[in-house]
């Protein structure tokens, strides 16, 4: 292994993980010197129940000052500064942030806000604006994806001003993770695929773009070993709650790994899609990973070869020639995607004209690549990519992955 020559590997949060890891909770807190929280997340965690596990998990050992259910899918500025209003009128300190990726950036936006006393959260956007440690936050997950609770970002979206506002620093990692599979038994088998498929592609971006390192690169292949194990399985079965867990851990070390080693192409053209065409994250994640491989093939071959074998297993690594074993890697992605569309009963999308939304209308149309295509040219995260691209780069690969049809290796950009 060629080692960087520099890297930093930041390594937060504490992590409690079990079939009933809730209960540890409040003790925790309490080496925190905190013991009145609140809780932030959004309708659907708590018409599912889960608010209801989560207190009477932490039964009398934590007060509960307010619970805020009514985080949006997108998290709104707004929003956020009436939860800091919320938890000063109810004394709270701490935040307990139960959800997915917008119910974790919210909760962390409402502790910049609370922590340091302010009133206008834009004064501590970009990188680098906080300069102290913030209140007690607790992250607990109820999707296995986004790799929020191990992740130093948080963005936030100022609906009046169609703007989205990030915000990165340590500080901003919460205390504690808390993985319980009780928290994701209920989600159903769509979104288990899709946000299953966005932690593969944190892992699998982290383990190939540029900022890559040793650590990160420990944490990836975890990551992705499980996910080939546990995706497909738990997807079939939601009730399996070991797999459960399993995808939990493996979310929160591919957020480690991406946090440390930043992503590539398939989130900038997932970003640009999800802008214009409001596909969810996960979906975008699961269709552009197999193309984000193809076309940094001729850079990182070696290295995606690598990744074969905690995806796919001995048998299959062992059975493949070794020059054969990034292609075949691709296959697999490819592979696991169709596998989990079947398991869904067609929901789990394998390329962008596949998708629909709730009234079944196609949510992204030939003639809106374009856009998406000049959209991904302002996403930060294209920087780390191996190759290079431009407009017509991002719009052949974006065109592709509308079709469905493999890239034509005789147009990738070989830079």
């Amino acid at each position: 292994m060629e080692l960087p020559g520099y890297y930093e590997f930041f390594c937060r949060p504490r992590v409690i993980a079990g079939h009933e890891a809730l209960e540890q909770v409040p003790a925790a807190l309490g080496e925190l010197q905190a013991r009145s929280a609140m809780i932030v997340t959004d309708k659907g965690v708590t018409g599912a129940g889960l608010t209801g596990i989560l207190t009477q998990a932490v039964g009398g050992g934590l007060r509960i000052g307010a619970v805020a259910d009514d985080v949006p899918p997108d998290s709104d500025l707004r929003i956020v500064h009436r939860l800091a209003d919320v938890y000063r009128r109810e004394v709270c300190d701490a935040i307990l942030a139960v959800g997915g990726g917008s119910v974790m950036d919210t909760a962390k936006a409402v502790n910049i806000l609370v922590s340091e006393q302010a009133d206008d959260l834009m004064r501590f956007s970009g990188a680098g604006a906080l300069k102290r440690p913030l209140r007690p936050l607790v992250a607990i997950p109820t999707t296995a994806g986004t790799g929020s609770e191990a992740t130093i970002i948080a963005v936030v979206k100022d609906h009046q001003r169609h703007l989205k506002m990030a915000f990165a620093s340590p500080y901003l990692m919460p205390d504690l993770a808390v993985l319980d599979s009780r928290m994701t038994l209920s989600l159903p088998p769509a979104i288990t695929a899709a946000t299953g498929m966005d932690a593969l592609t944190h892992a699998v971006e982290a383990y190939y773009c540029l900022a890559k390192n040793p650590l990160s690169d420990g944490a990836a292949l975890a990551a992705v070993r499980l996910v080939g194990e546990h995706l497909l399985r738990v997807t079939r079965d939601p009730s399996d709650r070991n797999g459960r867990l399993a995808m939990a851990t493996a979310a929160l070390l591919a957020g480690a790994a991406f946090s440390n080693s930043m992503v590539g192409m398939v989130h900038t053209m997932g970003h640009a899609t999800g802008s214009v065409c409001g596909v969810a994250h996960g979906v975008c994640m699961a269709i552009y990973l197999p193309y984000g491989l193809e076309y940094n093939l001729h850079k990182r071959g070696e290295t995606m070869a690598e990744l074969l074998l905690p995806l796919a297993g001995e048998e299959v690594y062992r059975g493949t020639p070794p020059v054969e074993r990034a292609r075949r890697m691709i296959a697999e992605v490819r592979k696991l995607n169709a596998d989990l569309h079947e398991a869904t009963g067609g929901r789990h999308a394998r390329f962008l004209s596949e998708v629909r939304d709730r009234e079944g209308r196609p949510m992204v149309t030939r003639e809106q690549i374009p856009e998406i295509a000049r959209a991904a040219l302002n996403d930060g995260s294209i920087f780390y990519n191996p190759e290079e691209m431009d407009f017509d780069d991002l719009r052949m690969v974006i065109f592709a992955a509308w079709t469905g049809e493999p890239l034509d290796a005789s147009r990738i950009r070989k830079g």
